[in-house]
């Protein structure tokens, strides 16, 4: 693969330093008289999650582009061990530990599709939707008279999530969740 300038970076772009995978979050380039550019970049590494700032003082600063690609996979079921994933085109089944999904379980119902991400045709993680439907499978009733500030309650969701949700929510219904924060955002029926 060709190897990428300061010209061609891009927020989303996967690029190699030190042989790891990095996602550009942020670029900038500062030019000072008679000296060299400085070149900052704001990366979140694929492997561990955890974002730096990487500086880089040349004339031609150049990235190696990863070899990271993602591929929308739909979650079958599991068995208490491992999650177990169906790609889309391939049809190719993925069975991925507790250990690399980390705490996105709270989201996975069966049929749900997210992204499964491969680095050098290794699976290092998963991406899901920015917010998931899930069902209210317990929560207590909301007291009359409660409604007047808005409060909320504590509910626990299909796939064993706890959020808190308005009063009005009872279980049963659908909820849309985001997957970023936990949070709940509004109810769908």
């Amino acid at each position: 693969m060709a190897s990428l300038g300061f010209g061609d970076l891009r927020k989303g772009l996967n690029i190699e330093i030190d042989g790891q995978p990095f996602e550009v979050l942020d670029y900038q380039r500062h030019k000072m008289q008679q000296r060299a550019p400085v070149t900052r970049i704001k990366v979140r590494n694929l492997l561990t999650g955890s974002v730096t700032e990487k500086t880089f003082q040349a004339y031609e600063t150049s990235f190696s582009p990863a070899d990271v690609e993602s591929r929308a996979s739909q979650y079958l079921y599991t068995d208490a061990v491992f999650y177990f994933f169906m790609d889309h085109e391939t049809y190719d089944q993925y069975e991925l530990s507790k250990d690399q999904i980390g705490s996105n379980t709270d989201f996975l119902k069966e049929e749900i599709t997210i992204d499964i991400t491969f680095y050098n045709g290794k699976i290092i993680g998963i991406k899901l939707p920015t917010f998931v439907d899930l069902v209210v499978s317990h929560s207590p009733p909301g007291l009359k008279g409660d409604s007047a500030q808005g409060g909320t309650k504590p509910a626990t969701l299909e796939t064993g999530l706890n959020v808190n949700v308005p009063l009005f929510v009872q279980e049963g219904n659908v909820v849309k969740i985001d997957t970023r924060n936990s949070q709940y955002v509004e109810r769908v029926n």
